[in-house]
This record gives C-alpha cells, sequence and structure tokens, in this order.
C-alpha cells in the first residue's frame, strides 16, 4: 500500500534508478511468496510462475491455493514451526531457494499512538516484521548457497520517514514497515558481499481486502514491481525502496 493521505492522495518521490540487469526467465529459480491466495500475493506468485519460477505459494490454508501451476504450502508466518517446516520441505524436494516475497501483512485501523491498542501494535508487529525476519533468517542458508538469491519486501508509503509525512494514525503498520526497511537496509549491509540482492516494494494504494474498495490500482499493478525486482541478475542494486520501477526515498 503506498502512502496516502485520508483523502487519497498519492504522494511520492520517485529516483532516477542505476541501471539493472534483469533475468529474461525464472526457468531455474524456486521462490517463496508469502501470503498467496489473494491481491497482491496471489499476483505476484502468478506473474513469477508465468516467468517459469517453481512457486511455493504460502498460505495459512493450503487449500485456498488452487493454480495448477504452484505449490502450497503451509504458512503463517507467526509460527515458527511452519516457518521451519515450509523451508525444511523447499530444500527438501527442491535443494534451493532463490526468490523469498515477503508479501503477507495485515492493516489494523488504528487512530493516533495515544488511542493505540496495544494488542494491534503486537499482532502487527508479528505478521508485518517479526514474520519476515524469522523466515528471512531461516531462508539464509538457502539463498545464500547460490548466486544472487532475492528477498523482496512489500513495504508502503505510509513507512516512508525521510522527507515524507508519518502524521494521520496507523502507527502499528506504520512502524511496522519502518522496521522491514531497516531489515532490508541490514540485509544488503551484511549479506550484499556474499551476493544476497534485498529490496523492498511500496505497490501503491491497491484495491485489496487491506487497500478497499476506493484505491485506484488494480492487484496486478501492485505486483508488477515486486515481480520486477525478482528477476534482479546477480551484481543488482540492493538495501532500496522501489515503486512503479523507480527508486523512492524510505
Amino acid at each position: 500500500m503506498g502512502y496516502f493521505r485520508p483523502e487519497g492522495v498519492v504522494i511520492d518521490m520517485p529516483q532516477t534508478h542505476p541501471d539493472v540487469d534483469l533475468k529474461s526467465d525464472l526457468t531455474d529459480d524456486v521462490a517463496l511468496v508469502t501470503g498467496a491466495t489473494r491481491g497482491i500475493g496471489a499476483e505476484i506468485a502468478a506473474g513469477l510462475a508465468d516467468l517459469g519460477a517453481t512457486v511455493y505459494a504460502g498460505a495459512r490454508d493450503p487449500a485456498d491455493v488452487t493454480a495448477a501451476d504452484q505449490r502450497p504450502v503451509e504458512l503463517d508466518v507467526t509460527d515458527d514451526g511452519q516457518i521451519r517446516a515450509a523451508v525444511d520441505r523447499i530444500e527438501r524436494e527442491r535443494g534451493s531457494l532463490d526468490v523469498l516475497v515477503n508479501n503477507a501483512g495485515i492493516f489494523p485501523r488504528s487512530g493516533p499512538l495515544h488511542e493505540m491498542d496495544p494488542a494491534d501494535f503486537d499482532r502487527t508487529m508479528a505478521v508485518n516484521l517479526r514474520g519476515p525476519v524469522l523466515l528471512t533468517k531461516a531462508a539464509l542458508p538457502l539463498l545464500l548457497d547460490g548466486p544472487g538469491g532475492r528477498v523482496i519486501s512489500m513495504s508502503s508509503g505510509l513507512g516512508q520517514f525521510t522527507g515524507g509525512q508519518m502524521d494521520g494514525g496507523y502507527p502499528p503498520y506504520r512502524l511496522s514497515k519502518v522496521g522491514l526497511g531497516g531489515l532490508t537496509a541490514y540485509l544488503d549491509g551484511e549479506y550484499g558481499d556474499r551476493g544476497l540482492v534485498a529490496n523492498a516494494v511500496s505497490p501503491g494504494w491497491v484495491r485489496t481486502d487491506m487497500g478497499g474498495d476506493g484505491a485506484p490500482r488494480p492487484p496486478s499493478k501492485g505486483a508488477e514491481t515486486p515481480v520486477w525486482l525478482a528477476r534482479f541478475a546477480p551484481g543488482s542494486p540492493g538495501g532500496l525502496l522501489w515503486k512503479d520501477r523507480e527508486r523512492v526515498s524510505w
């Protein structure tokens, strides 16, 4: 979800991105997408499958994954056991993992901090930040085993804090996405020299259960940049936030 004011004005500051080399297809790649049963996650999973990737579609209920070209995997990112089991299954069946898309997330409609329900904060951090951190941790051995493993995390304009506007409520969601940006920068700093390419995406305000019916973008538009980032060749830029295939400020 991109940054939006209550009246629906979208604000972003695109910057020209450096040239990147893109893989022509993903036929040799294995991908794991969390929250893959609907909205942007479903579109990302479909886009990666169309490019030839072996796609493991993470879902709390695997029966919700109906695409014949995807492999359902039970994955609630708040469940440490399911995180370990999902990664173990991919290693057992494929022996590798090239792309991890941290897409699963929730968006409680919380007011300003002084009105916030602490339960909203705890739940949002568990899904939006703790889950991606621990899933990425579990997946790192596979991601680092081959050249140019990619981690793509779904951020938001509501988490942009450099030169942006952080008013307007939703502190659990905003702070979880700020943390996801920190994870992305950390992964680049810690593992970039070992070939890991970690980036984050602001998909814009998208018509999903989270974004609502009034959003101007379809889920397919929100999935375009994550799928593009999944095609980044080894040595591509990392540690960045992107929107519409352009770098934007944190």
